[in-house]
């Protein structure tokens, strides 16, 4: 028996298969995450290294030279090159495509642990990013402040970056361009000398003073508690009592030979909101997490954050990625939409019945749906590649139906009887469906063999389309033959309401065949013109190739305007801020559409990078 026998011999069964795909995808899309890409993970490993105060030349020769000549040495290393700038080192390094990044990104840490003894005292520690669309900010937050502007950082990291950091799915909160507290001492040099004492005697000092000691744990009834002397200092009165040495049987103070001011550290960038000094909150997610259900949670937690703020205080969204993926993914949701009804009213018009219609637009959603049990198991996401892959096949799917049922409609009213119709009528077309779907699958199974950063994108495109082909494809020879045996029956005498609506369509349909015989004819008879005039389109389509213009993503309207000013090497900082404030005032006053503007001004600096790993 064949396969298409079997279904229409047994429709329960059939028809209980189909519902479990059905089943079974509609679950995997409940858990599918929602995402605007697929998860992309490229080649390159930037390391990138703070010499705060040092020239480029210095930064080439002291930072990058050494890092450039271990790193060279890290396996699968394709290509490394490196840039110096004043206060930073950059050193990119791309990979061969197919390795795996976290085990270079180890490999890389364990070349930096060895050359980082032999870098200058003051070099920081580097700082190794990595680059994937799950390092992209899903949101980033503004804030301002006016009177709690030396203690923003710390009312961030506490009131903000913490609670933020435990919404579930939330992989990192960094605060980014914030004033930092600082207490600066200011020692006077004829005190020092005065009094027999050095800065680095000083330094030493406060560094040890300067720190909480853990004092081991104390028995308390039922309880055991543990022990901790607070030794960091809170305020600069502390700092002025602080003992640094004596003098002739006196204790000599801190206070004796400097002053200490409660200020902010000085720093090589600053950021502006809407014309106040302020900083900004990234919020990075998890790998695999659904960035919607995130930016959701994240938008419910601000206002019960912004309430325990400081009045002075603000938050405000500059950019919310999932607003973009909603917007695309709905955008083609509706494209989805249109395009089955379309599909659906072209099948009832050319078919002439409401059940053969049911029929072929059934098909349609078992294809589709099934696609996302393949989603869910290869940890894909829902994204604008897998939507658009939807798209591309939803008019696809439709054929293998068709012609199954338009042979079945034939045979039954030649006046065989509905089962044995579909048995035989579906025979007749087997292998010329089957056929038309390797002709299908040997177009987009390539894709999914393709490798390097197009493979990423396109592979979802190919194994989707695929899938939803060979599922259509049985579907067309099973349960299509099923509902044909079940649901059509000979045409009745047609009323006079059918005869109004589909006689104008069948005239229209039958002159349609006879200019197409009519032109079918000719270009038999005229065959080296036909492949003259097609020879002369592909040529002439070729030569367009080099004239149309390529970019690896289309342009998209985010509703958000990017500027970048770069000043001469070695202009002021103080310069730099008055003409960024200047600028953003301008463009504030005659665009009073901007809703928040937002700029970072100063000099290259790692706090500025929210790509980390």
């Amino acid at each position: 028996m064949s396969l298409y026998g079997t279904a229409v011999r047994k429709p329960v069964s059939t028809a209980l298969v189909f519902v479990a795909i059905v089943i079974f995808g509609l679950f995997s899309l409940s858990r599918l995450s929602v995402d605007l890409l697929p998860e992309i993970e490229t080649n390159t490993i930037m390391v990138m290294t703070a010499y705060p105060g040092a020239s480029a030349s210095d930064i080439e020769m002291n930072v990058s030279k050494p890092l450039e000549n271990v790193l060279n040495s890290v396996s699968d290393l394709k290509h490394i090159t490196s840039q110096s700038r004043e206060n930073i080192s950059i050193v990119t390094l791309e990979f061969n495509y197919g390795i795996d990044i976290d085990v270079a990104t180890n490999d890389v840490r364990d070349k930096l642990d060895m050359v980082e003894s032999s870098l200058p005292d003051d070099v920081e520690n580097p700082i190794i990013f990595k680059f994937g669309t799950d390092d992209i900010p899903i949101l980033i937050l503004s804030v301002t402040a006016e009177e709690s502007t030396n203690a923003l950082y710390k009312i961030l990291d506490d009131k903000v970056s913490n609670p933020l950091a435990r919404i579930s799915g939330v992989g990192a909160v960094s605060i980014s361009g914030t004033p930092i507290r600082e207490l600066q001492v200011y020692c006077d040099p004829y005190k020092l000398e005065a009094y027999g004492q050095t800065i680095e005697g000083i330094s030493t000092i406060i560094a040890q003073e300067n720190r909480n000691t853990p004092g081991g744990s104390v028995d308390i009834g039922s309880n055991t508690y543990s022990l901790r002397v607070q030794g960091e200092f809170t305020d600069a009165k502390q700092m002025l009592d602080l003992v640094i040495g004596s003098q002739n049987g006196k204790n000599v103070y801190l206070r004796d030979v400097a002053r200490v001011e409660d200020s902010i550290e000085e720093r090589a960038q600053e950021t502006f909101n809407n014309g106040t000094k302020g900083g900004m909150i990234v919020i990075q997610k998890q790998s695999g997490a659904n960035s919607v259900n995130i930016a959701k949670k994240v938008h419910q937690e601000l206002p019960e954050i912004q309430a325990s703020l400081p009045s002075d205080v603000k938050l405000d969204v500059i950019m919310d990625t999932s607003t973009n993926i909603l917007n695309t993914i709905d955008s083609l949701k509706e494209t989805i939409m249109i395009t089955f009804i379309i599909v659906m009213l072209v099948v009832f018009v050319f078919l002439g019945r409401w059940r053969a219609t049911f029929i072929i637009i059934l098909t349609i959603p078992i294809s589709l749906i099934a696609s996302f049990a393949y989603l869910l198991a290869s940890g894909n996401t829902l994204n604008i590649i897998s939507l658009s892959s939807l798209s591309i096949a939803i008019g696809m799917v439709v054929d293998d139906a068709i012609v199954v049922l338009e042979n079945v409609t034939t045979h039954i009213e030649r006046g065989s009887q509905p089962k044995q119709a579909a048995v035989h009528a579906t025979n007749e077309v087997a292998i010329s469906v089957i056929a038309s779907t390797l002709t299908m699958l040997a177009v987009f199974l390539p894709l999914t063999m393709v490798t390097g950063m197009a493979g990423i994108l396109f592979k979802q495109l190919g194994w989707i389309v695929s899938i939803i082909m060979i599922v259509s494809t049985v579907g067309a020879l099973t349960l299509t033959p099923m509902l044909c045996s079940q649901l059509l029956r000979q045409q009745p005498e047609k009323g006079k309401l059918y005869r109004m609506f589909f006689t104008p369509i069948e005239k229209g349909l039958n002159a349609l065949d006879r200019s197409y015989g009519r032109f079918l004819n000719w270009a038999v008879r005229h065959r080296k013109t036909v492949i003259v005039g097609a020879t002369l389109i592909f040529i002439g389509s070729m030569m367009l190739i080099p004239v149309i213009k390529t970019e690896f993503f289309p342009t998209q309207d985010n509703a958000r305007i990017g500027i970048t000013i770069e000043l001469p090497i070695g202009t002021r900082q103080d310069i730099t801020r008055e003409l960024a404030l200047d600028i953003d005032k301008k463009f504030r006053e005659k665009y009073p559409e901007i809703l928040i503007s937002n700029f970072t001004e100063g000099t290259a600096d790692t706090d500025r990078t929210v790509c980390a790993s």
